[in-house]
């Protein structure tokens, strides 16, 4: 038995493939130097029992798939309803695992802090543009539209105001004005 060892430790590579036949794999033209040969044909007669085992066990494990998919048939279990199950417990496993709720709370912080953040912000902004708006310069800009405004709104007329289009009163009134100053602008409707 210790000389069987020594014989796989040397050559760890030699056993067969899944489904490869130990047979073909044993090479009967080199056997070990030590090795008489009784111990060889023990050893092939060993080889051949467990290959018979193999055999036998490939078909009890086939013989049973086979009777735990009638069993299932007639239970109605259908492997999209496995699927499903096993699909809704991984689910399950993953939402209940310490990661998960860890990067849920993580994110969740996360979440809160960005809705701050933006807040903040928001918050910056409406200031900045109160003080804009404040300004010396916005409030005389302020004021000239407002002239221009009043300006180009045509004085009531003693006729049927539905009878002019108000589109031509604003192009009327503004080829009428003289241009008094070059940094007056009209408004863009």
């Amino acid at each position: 038995m210790e000389d069987e060892e020594k014989g796989f430790q040397e050559h760890p590579d030699s056993v067969p493939e899944m489904g490869e036949d130990a047979m073909t794999s044993v090479s009967p033209s080199s056997p070990p130097p030590t090795m008489t040969e009784e111990e060889r044909q023990e050893l092939q007669e060993e080889l051949v029992k467990v290959e018979d085992e193999i055999r036998t066990l490939s078909q009890v494990l086939a013989a049973k798939e086979k009777q735990l998919a009638d069993i299932k048939r007639k239970l109605g279990i259908t492997p999209l309803n496995e699927l499903k199950q096993n699909i809704t417990k991984t689910w399950q496993e993953v939402t209940t695992s310490t990661a998960y709720r860890r990067t849920s709370e993580t994110l969740s912080q996360a979440g809160l802090k960005a809705t701050a953040a933006f807040s903040n912000v928001g918050s910056a902004i409406s200031r900045k543009l109160e003080d804009v708006r404040n300004a010396p310069t916005f409030k005389s800009f302020e004021e000239k539209v407002e002239t221009l405004k009043t300006k180009m709104t045509p004085a009531a007329s003693t006729s049927d105001p539905g009878d002019q289009d108000p589109s031509s009163q604003t192009t009327e009134s503004l080829l009428s004005q003289p241009e008094s100053s070059p940094t007056q602008e009209t408004p863009m409707q």
